[in-house]
C-alpha cells in the first residue's frame, strides 16, 4: 500500500498501488481494479476528471495492451482516439462511466469511504479557520462570534481546568434528572382527546394543524392553544397522520402517556431548549421526511426512530453547554467522561422513560425492530452534538459528490452507513432550521436562544469562570451573530442538504437569504474602536494549519491575533465550498498535515498579509459559505462595526 495525494501534500490518502499508478498517469488498463496483467501500452493514457467532494481524481482512459481482472469490460483494448469513429469513442465513453461505476463499489468495498470524508472534513475545518480568523480581527464582537462558531462547532479538545473542590461523591447507578410522574390514570382509549391533549381551544388548534406539512408552520401557535403541550399534540398529530400507531400497534393511551412525561421531563424555565424546541425539531424531522427526492426511501422503522429521535434529543436540557458542565465538573460530565454529555444524556433519559408506567410505547416490537431502532436513535441524537457538525457536513457533501458521479444523479442509499448518514444530517439540519424559517418564527427563536446564552453567562460570572462567547450580555451583538452563524454554519449545510434533495429544498435557500439580509441590514453601524494592543493579546487564537509547503519556500506562514497568511498566494472559491489555490504546484511534497498553534512575532512576518475577502471570488457574493462573506468584510474594511 502507498500513499498518494490529491490537490496537495495536506490530502493524504491510502489506496492500492494500481489506483497510485492512475493519479499518476502511467499507462494503465481501462479501469482501476486490484489486480492487472499484460504489458502495458507506452502510449500515455487519455483522462477523465471529476469532482469528488472537493478533491480532484484521474481516472485513466482504456488504453492499449491490457487485460483486467474483476472489471465489468474485462481486457477490452482500444485504440487512441485518433483512429477511433464518433460511435467507438460514445460507446468508449458509455464503457468508461460504467467501469467508473464499478470503481467507486470498490472504493467503499475497501472502506475508503472514511478516508475520503476525513479529507473534506479536515479541508473544511481549514477553511473555516482560515475564515474565522480573519473575522476575529474587525471588532471585538467579531472576535465574540468567531469563538463562539470554533468553540461550538468544531470538535476541538482543549485543556480544561477543573475547578476545586470537586463534588462529593454520589452514587451513579442511576440516570439523573428521571422523575416518577403517572398521566395514565386519566387516559384512556376511548376518552382520548381529538388532538391527544385537553384543550379549550380545540377549533383553534385544528386551524393550526392544518399546517402541519408546511415547513412555515406555526408552533408557537400550537404551544398556545394546547395548554403549552406541543411536543405531545404535534407528536400525536404527526403519528396519526403517518398512521404510525397502527403500524407498529401502539396503543393510543401508551403513546400519549409517555409523550406526556416526556414533554415533562423537558424544563419550562429553560428559554430555548425545551418542549417548544423538540416540537419544532419532530415537526421539521417530518416535513423533511416527506420531500419528494426521499420519497419511498426510508423504512416505517426509520421513520418512527427519526421522530422518536427527534422528540427526545433534547429532554432534561439544563440550558448550559456541554463545556459549562465540563468546567464545572458536573454529576452528567463525570458520568459521560466529557463526551457529548448532553447528547448521552438526552438518550438515557428518552430510554429510561419507556420503563415507566404505561410508557412502553414499543412493547409490540419484535426484539429485532427493537434493537435496529435504538441503534438508529442513539447514531440521530449523537449527531446533535454541534461539534460534530463539519464532520457530518463533509460526509453529507461527499455522498452528494459521489451521487453526481454515479447511478445517473439518482439518489440510492443501499447500506445502512448511507442510510443512517442522511437521517442524522436530516435530523441536524431540522435542529439548525430556525433561520430558514418565516423571519417572525426565526426572531424569536434568536430571543430565546440568546436569552439563554445570557442565563450562562451570569452563571459564568457568579461563579467567576471564563465567561463563554455570545453568553456576555454586555458585549454580545446579536445581529452579527445570527450573520456570522448562517454564513459560516447554517447555509453550508442546507446548502449541501439542497443539492442531495434537488430541487426540493431551494424555496428554504431564499427564506434563508432573505432573513440573512434582514439581520445584516439591522446591524449597528457605529465605528469600530480602534485597535488596542492589549486586546489583540487577548484575542481567540486559531488553530492553523500549514500546508501546500513549496520548494522554494516563498509562503510566509504568520499568525496574528488569531490569523493565518500566505504571501504570493491568492483564493478563489466557488459554490461548492471549495477553495483552490490558482497555481499549481507540478511537484508538490509529500508532507503529513501539522496542525498547531503558530504565534509568530510581527517582526517574524515577512509579508503583508492579504485578507481573503479582498481576494475571494466575485461569484461567491450571491451564495454563502466560506470565502463569501463579502459584503460584511467590505463593511468592516470601510470601518464600520459589523
Amino acid at each position: 500500500m502507498d500513499e498518494w495525494h490529491i490537490n496537495g501534500p495536506q490530502d493524504l490518502v491510502t489506496v492500492p498501488q494500481c489506483i497510485q499508478n492512475a493519479i499518476n498517469k502511467k499507462p494503465l488498463c481501462s479501469s482501476i481494479t486490484y489486480a492487472c496483467t499484460g504489458n502495458h501500452s507506452p502510449t500515455p493514457c487519455h483522462t477523465h476528471l471529476f469532482q469528488f467532494t472537493s478533491l480532484s481524481l484521474c481516472i485513466p482512459d482504456l488504453g492499449n495492451g491490457c487485460a483486467c481482472r474483476r472489471s465489468p469490460l474485462g481486457g477490452v483494448c482500444v485504440s487512441p482516439r485518433a483512429t477511433l469513429s464518433d460511435q467507438q469513442y460514445q460507446q468508449l465513453a458509455l464503457d468508461t462511466l460504467e467501469e467508473l461505476d464499478w470503481c467507486l463499489d470498490q472504493l467503499e468495498t475497501i472502506q475508503t469511504h472514511r478516508s475520503v470524508s476525513e479529507m473534506a472534513s479536515n479541508k473544511f475545518k481549514r477553511m473555516l479557520n482560515r475564515e474565522l480568523s480573519h473575522l476575529s480581527e474587525m471588532s471585538r464582537s467579531g472576535n465574540q462570534v468567531s469563538e463562539y462558531i470554533s468553540s461550538t462547532f468544531l470538535d476541538k479538545h482543549n485543556e480544561v481546568e477543573i475547578p476545586s473542590p470537586t463534588l462529593k461523591d454520589k452514587p451513579m447507578s442511576h440516570i439523573i434528572g428521571v422523575r416518577k410522574l403517572s398521566h395514565s390514570s386519566s387516559l384512556s382509549s376511548a376518552s382520548m382527546p381529538r388532538f391527544g391533549v385537553n384543550t379549550d381551544y380545540e377549533e383553534e388548534l385544528a386551524k393550526e394543524l392544518e399546517d402541519l406539512d408546511k415547513w412555515s408552520f406555526n408552533i408557537f401557535r400550537v404551544a398556545e392553544f394546547s395548554n403549552n403541550r406541543p411536543l405531545s399534540c404535534i407528536m400525536y398529530a404527526i403519528f396519526q397522520e403517518r398512521e404510525l400507531l397502527k403500524t407498529f400497534r401502539i396503543p393510543a393511551d401508551t403513546f400519549v402517556t409517555y409523550v406526556m412525561t416526556l414533554e415533562d421531563h423537558y424544563h419550562g424555565n429553560v428559554a430555548y431548549h425545551n418542549s417548544l424546541h423538540a416540537a419544532d425539531v419532530t415537526q421539521s424531522t417530518h416535513v423533511l421526511l416527506s420531500t419528494p427526492a426521499l420519497d419511498a426511501v426510508f423504512t416505517d422503522l426509520e421513520i418512527l426512530a427519526a421522530l422518536f429521535a427527534a422528540a427526545i434529543h433534547d429532554v432534561d436540557h439544563p440550558g448550559v453547554s456541554n463545556q459549562f458542565l465540563i468546567n464545572t465538573n458536573s454529576e452528567l460530565a463525570l458520568m459521560y467522561n466529557d463526551e457529548s454529555v448532553l447528547e448521552n444524556h438526552h438518550l438515557a433519559v428518552g430510554f429510561k422513560l419507556l420503563h415507566q408506567e404505561n410508557c412502553d410505547i414499543f412493547q409490540n416490537l419484535t426484539k429485532r425492530q427493537r434493537q435496529s431502532l435504538r441503534k438508529l436513535v442513539i447514531d440521530m441524537v449523537l449527531a446533535t452534538d454541534m461539534s460534530k457538525h463539519m464532520t457530518l457536513l463533509a460526509d453529507l457533501k461527499t455522498m452528494v459528490e459521489t451521487k453526481k458521479v454515479t447511478s445517473s444523479g439518482v439518489l440510492l442509499l443501499d447500506h445502512y452507513t448511507e442510510r443512517i448518514q442522511v437521517l442524522k444530517n436530516m435530523v441536524h439540519c431540522a435542529d439548525l432550521s430556525n433561520p430558514t424559517k418565516p423571519l417572525p418564527l426565526y426572531r424569536q427563536w434568536t430571543e430565546r436562544i440568546m436569552e439563554e446564552f445570557f442565563r450562562q453567562g451570569d452563571k459564568e460570572r457568579e461563579r467567576g469562570m471564563e465567561i463563554s462567547a455570545m453568553c456576555d450580555k454586555h458585549t454580545a451583538s446579536v445581529e452579527k451573530s445570527q450573520v456570522g452563524f448562517i454564513d459560516y454554519i447554517v447555509h453550508p449545510l442546507w446548502e449541501t442538504w439542497a443539492d442531495l434533495v434537488h430541487p426540493d429544498a431551494q424555496e428554504l435557500l431564499d427564506t434563508l437569504e432573505e432573513n440573512r439580509e434582514w439581520y445584516l441590514n439591522t446591524m449597528p453601524q457605529s465605528p469600530s474602536p480602534p485597535p488596542d494592543r492589549h486586546l489583540q493579546q487577548d484575542r481567540f487564537q486559531f488553530e492553523l494549519t500549514l500546508e501546500n509547503l513549496e520548494h522554494n519556500n516563498h509562503n510566509h506562514i504568520c499568525l496574528k491575533s488569531g490569523r493565518s497568511s500566505r504571501s504570493n498566494q491568492k483564493a478563489i472559491c466557488d459554490d461548492n465550498l471549495k477553495i483552490k489555490n490558482k497555481k499549481k504546484d507540478k511537484h508538490p511534497i509529500k508532507t503529513p498535515n501539522v496542525d498547531a498553534i503558530v504565534t509568530l512575532s510581527p517582526e517574524m512576518c515577512q509579508t503583508v498579509p492579504q485578507p481573503l475577502s479582498n481576494v475571494a471570488s466575485k461569484q461567491c457574493v450571491q451564495g454563502r459559505g466560506w470565502g463569501s462573506h463579502h459584503e460584511a468584510m467590505k463593511l468592516w474594511d470601510q470601518g464600520q462595526q459589523v
